[in-house]
């Protein structure tokens, strides 16, 4: 069976053109390989988060359904593990959750009870710490602190 000169020239353009748009794509590493709704479930919404200076975000979720919240914290760039945490405390009722050691995408989840409730939480990435207080309180204000150490 023979090929055309057209035939095997348009066969190579387009191996070419493949070739080039697979090495200009952005490495998968450049962006987080999850999502709070993966950590903490799909029926949870995230109601809040905060950024972890320039290497995550905290996020707090809740679920309708259950009244239950959750908190996880998500590096932008996975990569090899450094100390994290995610915590979430409801003041009200004194419960309590948390998840904390070394991780290389996420920490998390931890899942309190906190319908009706104001929520405390927060987590850190390496040594940037985030703590919200007072969170989610229809009309009181949150406070929001982010330190390093």
């Amino acid at each position: 069976m023979r090929f055309s000169r057209s035939v095997l020239t348009a066969a190579a353009f387009a191996a070419l053109a493949v070739g080039t748009t697979t090495a200009l794509a952005v490495p998968a590493s450049a962006a987080p390989n999850t999502t709070p709704q993966k950590v903490c479930g799909n029926a949870y919404k995230t109601v809040n988060s905060a950024v972890v200076g320039s290497l995550g975000t905290v996020y707090l979720t809740y679920n309708a359904a259950n009244g239950q919240n959750c908190v996880a914290t998500i590096r932008n760039n996975p990569g090899a593990a450094v100390d994290m945490s995610a915590y979430v405390y409801v003041p009200d009722t004194d419960e309590s959750a948390g998840d904390s050691g070394q991780y290389t995408s996420y920490a998390g989840p931890a899942y309190v009870y906190g319908k009706g409730h104001c929520i405390d939480w927060g987590g850190n990435i390496s040594n940037v710490y985030v703590q919200i207080t007072g969170s989610n309180c229809a009309a009181l204000k949150e406070q929001r602190a982010t330190s390093t150490r």
